[in-house]
């Protein structure tokens, strides 16, 4: 293996190379974002080019997201479908893809409002999208705008 080679194999200043990808895809969405672009077709973008089940999973959130909690704004973040209210990230969904992971990943950031005591989850695995995860899904984002 030749050292230009071996060194695109290594971290790079502590990071991988998915990691380094998701942040040039940041920096894209900042320089979209700041353009105005349209946010939400950059997002169903993003959702087309997962594999069918990260699709699938991302599309149907999608469509939940957009019904039940309508004031949040479909935008990417590094990469992945998010929503946010109030220009912050209130919630994502991270692709199995996306970092080599056996399990999709829907998550909320800390504006969403999901407290619970001193300690409460603020991201979910999900293998599939069941009719009860679409409850709980349903559920978590209209108790997280409020």
């Amino acid at each position: 293996m030749s050292p230009a080679a071996k060194k695109s194999t290594q971290k790079s200043d502590g990071f991988t190379a998915e990691e380094r990808a998701a942040m040039k895809e940041r920096a894209k969405e900042l320089k979209a974002a700041s353009k105005k672009a349209d946010l939400e077709n950059d997002l169903l973008a993003k959702i087309e080019e997962m594999p069918k089940s990260d699709r699938t999973m991302a599309a149907r959130i999608h469509e939940i997201i957009k019904a039940n909690a309508p004031t949040l704004v479909p935008k990417t973040w590094y990469g992945m479908p998010a929503y946010a209210k109030d220009d912050k990230v209130l919630c994502f969904f991270q692709s199995a893809a996306k970092f080599n992971a056996r399990y999709a990943t829907f998550g909320f950031n800390d504006v969403a409002n999901l407290d619970d005591g001193t300690m409460w989850p603020t991201a979910f695995a999900l293998t599939e999208l069941t009719a009860d995860a679409e409850a709980k899904i349903i559920e978590l984002v209209k108790k997280a705008v409020t």
